[in-house]
Formats: structure tokens, sequence, C-alpha cells
């Protein structure tokens, strides 16, 4: 696609094999995927709905505080989970803009690997998510401080 050609250079500050550089970038228009795939060989492919589902922009995450229209579970329409371009942000994220005309989220890299949807990654996440609760007197203190009252609350 030559309007968006493939990402191949690093820099002197991104190391040969990084998790986070993307060496190459496809928008696919018709598929409705973006596929990354990152300097240490690993292939990501998101689909348009989950990548809209993701938007890190303050309307769709909420700032100050206040919930964002993501966070009310919305029904997605075809135009609001349509790429149409993507553009590539400095050296750190992308901003894909929508059929609806949406296209103030900056999706960092770093943030677009931590959501991999791999089955590998994804179950990597699980993984992680389902570890054992803290294992020793310290550890509990420390969840229990990091817990809101609310939430302790709420379990008891």
């Amino acid at each position: 696609m030559a309007h968006n050609p493939a990402v191949t250079e690093s820099t002197d500050a991104s190391p040969a094999g990084s998790a986070t550089v993307a060496a190459k970038i496809h928008m696919d228009r018709g598929a409705g995927t973006l596929a990354i795939e990152w300097q240490d060989g690993h292939a990501s492919t998101y689909d348009a709905v989950g990548l809209r589902w993701l938007c890190p922009c303050a309307f769709c995450r909420g700032e100050m505080g206040l919930p964002g229209w993501l966070d009310s579970g919305p029904s997605l329409t075809a135009d609001q989970t349509r790429l149409v371009d993507l553009h590539l942000i400095g050296s750190y994220a992308l901003a894909p803009e929508w059929a609806d005309g949406h296209h103030t989220g900056y999706y960092p890299f770093t943030m677009l690997r931590d959501r991999c949807p791999c089955a590998e990654c994804t179950g990597r996440r699980v993984r992680v998510t389902a570890s054992p609760g803290p294992t020793s007197a310290a550890e509990s203190a420390a969840t229990r401080r990091a817990t809101p009252v609310a939430a302790r609350e709420d379990s008891a």
C-alpha cells in the first residue's frame, strides 16, 4: 500500500528485536484488520471491532475521573468499526481513522503489543490474571491497602 508504507527503519533509541517496535504495519480495509509485525518477530492481527473497543482517547475512555463513551457499553455501528485510514504518530503510536469520522485515538505500540489478540498473548494474560492471590501476611496486607473499601465491603 503506497499511502502507508511499511515501517522498516529502527532508531538508535530502539534496540533491534524490540517487542514494542513495529517492523511492518499493514491495514486491510476490505478485511477490516490491522496487522503488525514486531521487531522481535512476533505478529499481531487486530480486527477492526476489537481495535475500536481499545480506543484510548478521552472521549472513548473518559478523563478527569469521568467515564468515557465506550464505558457505557454502546452498540457499535458498521461505520464506527470500519477503518478508512491509518496514521503513524512519530515512532510510538498509530492513529486509526474510522468511517464515522472518529480519529482522535492514539494507540501506542506498547498498548497494542500488550493487547495482542493472538492465542499465545491472550493465554499469557489469562494466566497472569488467574495467578493465585497473596502468599504471605505482608502481601495480604498490601493487597488489602490497595483495594478500595467499597470493593472490600462488597466481597464481605
